[in-house]
Parts: C-alpha cells; sequence; structure tokens
C-alpha cells in the first residue's frame, strides 16, 4: 500500500500521517445491486467506552478511543440488511462509510469507516488474499519519488502504534493479485465517517480487530460503488 503524508496532522512528530493513503489506480467491476438496511438500537455512551476501551494487545497495548469524537451512527451495531450474499461476506459502502460483515438471517455488523477521498474511490469485488498483524509497512518508489522523506523506510516501518496499517490488515486481492488496498486499523477517531484515503479503508483499532477475528483468508469482499 502507498500511503501519502501530504495531509499530516501536527498532533504527530512521526512522518507517516495515517489519514491519507495513496494506492494508484484499480481495476472497477461492475456495481452489485443490493438493499439497503435499517439500524437497531445501538449503543449508549457507558457501553460504547467499554466496546472501545483499551486492549491488551500480545505486542503493543492499543489505547482506548476516545469515542465523543466519532459519531454514534458510526459505533459498531447490528443492522438489518438484505442481501444475497453469503454469511460472513464484508461488504463495504463507502457513499456511507460503513463497513458490513453479513451475520446471515438478514443480520450483518455495521463498522463506521473512513474511506477513499474523491477521485481516489474503486468499487467492484475482491477477497481477502492475506491477513497481517502488525505489518510491516514499506512506501513504494512512487511515493518516495513525491516524498523524499520518505525515504527513511525505504526498507520498511516496524510494525506498532505509529504504523499506518495499525493492529491488523486485511490486504485484498483480485484474480491473484494483490490489489494494494487493505483494510486497516486506524487510531484517528476523528478520521471516521470521512474520505481522507486514496482507496483503503480504515476502521476504529477495535472494530478492526473484531472484524479480523471473524475474517478468514479468502473472504469475499465488495466494494459498493459511491
Amino acid at each position: 500500500m502507498i500511503i501519502d503524508g501530504r495531509n499530516a496532522d501536527a498532533r504527530r512528530s512521526g512522518l507517516v500521517d495515517r489519514r491519507s493513503f495513496l494506492v494508484g489506480s484499480a481495476v472497477s467491476v461492475g456495481a452489485l445491486g443490493l438493499a439497503g438496511c435499517a439500524a437497531t438500537d445501538g449503543m449508549s455512551l457507558a457501553e460504547a467506552q467499554q466496546v472501545y476501551g483499551p486492549v491488551p494487545d500480545k505486542k503493543f497495548a492499543i489505547p482506548a478511543a476516545d469515542v465523543t469524537k466519532v459519531d454514534r451512527k458510526y459505533w459498531r451495531r447490528t443492522v438489518r440488511y438484505e442481501t444475497k450474499e453469503e454469511p460472513g461476506t464484508i461488504i463495504v459502502d463507502p457513499a456511507n462509510y460503513y463497513v458490513y460483515r453479513i451475520e446471515g438471517g438478514g443480520n450483518a455488523t455495521r463498522y463506521g469507516a473512513n474511506v477513499g477521498r474523491d477521485g481516489f474511490r474503486w468499487n467492484g469485488d475482491a477477497y481477502v488474499g492475506r491477513k497481517s498483524e502488525w505489518a510491516t509497512w514499506t512506501p513504494p518508489a512512487e511515493m518516495i519519488k513525491r516524498q523524499p522523506e520518505a525515504a527513511k523506510y525505504a526498507r520498511g516501518m516496524p510494525g506498532g502504534l505509529d504504523n499506518p496499517l495499525g493492529a491488523r490488515t486485511l490486504h485484498l486481492y483480485q484474480n491473484g493479485r494483490y490489489t494494494l488496498y487493505t483494510i486497516y486499523a486506524s487510531s484517528d477517531e476523528e478520521s471516521i465517517g470521512s474520505g481522507i484515503t486514496s482507496g483503503c479503508v480504515g476502521l476504529l483499532s477495535q472494530d478492526m480487530i473484531d472484524l479480523y477475528d471473524q475474517t478468514p483468508v479468502k473472504t469475499k469482499v465488495v466494494v459498493l460503488p459511491a
């Protein structure tokens, strides 16, 4: 995945800005017709603070997410979602900043997300070709050419809390080839519900871990048109 740090947040001292992802172009596939959804009652603030609390991960302790910075409609919840897709399928709805995991019986788990910004959104079918925990991030040559300061990570940035890929990453493939697009863990609460990447999809770390743990390799991913 190529990451563009042009929108660097002054709160961070590192080079890499987790809020801006650039991966070039991808082949768009015909859109699937899927029914809309209606939400059930969501969590209270107290419940959300528990769900999005600190995670004592085996490598790096993940801090609590400040859910007051996230619109309540993007908190994790179970919703009604009618689709012909099989249980376990992941559906990305970039127009509404949601990711769904189909549970069956007309239900889905819905997560708030950040998505591609205008001009960098794509749609079509893919699948999870690889899964990573605390993945190493390596800037491609295109980014280094555009941002020479990224050259310091040309041999890879080790996994960690400041790594743009976060705690968990689902790498998306099409026809046996890595698309460079991912669904990744974000610690930036304010990015949820916005189009700030260049094709990758970010969930809060706690949501990403929940999705990751239930998603085997080869899981189908459907990205809807925006």
